[in-house]
């Protein structure tokens, strides 16, 4: 259970502003993503929040700011899903979805039951646990795509960050995932902030959406809000039907521009 509060968040590389004052507060169970084109600063809000840049102004966690806070506080309070994750290419399933149970097992000492426990039922809800003893190296790209996620989701943080966590995946692992991550959410109170490019998935699953564009928040709310044709052609430079259907799912359709 943890509050994340971002507050006049500013980044800058060589003198480049990526985020200009970013601000907003997420409380346990919440869902927000960060949606805009690409530069618009999304993957750079969710690294200031792992602590991996530096930034002006505060990211905390429950109060916590995140510069001052240790390596092994931050792998407890904060899972992080990037891009492009580093992966060793000799490591089984198995022992790389375990890397996440890391700032729980003590140096030099095993697993313990509660560890395999956690791993097993990731592995098994992600439909992973056919690839535990197989090597990562092996393994398409939507199937690393997914222990990455499994890798995250077994630190058991309270704090879960996704930079584009559908990208490589099919259509039916989507799902599998996002619910999952759905799931977590409501019966732990997992606090999430994702990134993601594909509009439709991102109102069906987020509470509350921010789109991004040179760095700042040009629009927030629900999917219905946010996701305007209009707004759309404004900040995407995109041609798109918007289709609401009765539940209130929000559904982004793009047009070819000279359809007649």
């Amino acid at each position: 259970m943890s509050t994340l509060g971002f507050c006049d968040l500013s980044i800058a590389y060589d003198g480049v502003i990526a985020v200009n004052s970013f601000n907003d507060i997420l409380h346990s169970g919440e869902w927000l993503c960060l949606i805009g084109p690409n530069g618009a600063g999304k993957s750079s809000v969710l690294r200031a929040a792992a602590g991996l840049v530096k930034y002006s102004g505060s990211v905390a966690i429950d109060q916590q700011e995140i510069p001052a806070t240790s390596a092994k506080w931050r792998a407890k309070h904060i899972a992080f899903v990037p891009q492009t994750p580093l992966m060793p290419e000799n490591m089984s399933v198995y022992e790389y979805v375990l890397l996440g149970r890391n700032p729980y097992i003590k140096h030099f000492a095993s697993e313990s039951t509660h560890d395999k426990q956690v791993i097993n039922k990731v592995l098994m809800r992600l439909d992973l646990a056919q690839f535990a003893k197989r090597m990562v190296g092996t393994l398409s790209g939507g199937e690393r795509q997914r222990i990455v996620i499994a890798r995250a989701l077994a630190q058991e943080a309270p704090v879960l960050l996704l930079d584009e966590p559908t990208a490589a995946l099919d259509i039916g692992h989507q799902q599998q995932a996002l619910e999952l991550v759905d799931d977590l959410r409501r019966e732990q109170g997992l606090t999430v902030v994702s990134a993601m490019h594909d509009l439709t998935l991102a109102g069906l699953y987020a509470d509350r959406l921010v789109l991004m564009h040179q760095g700042s928040c040009v629009a927030s709310g629900d999917a219905q809000t946010v996701l305007r044709s209009e707004t759309l052609a404004e900040f995407y430079g995109v041609s798109a039907r918007v289709h609401h259907e009765a539940d209130g799912t929000v559904v982004v359709i793009p047009q070819r521009a000279n359809s007649n």
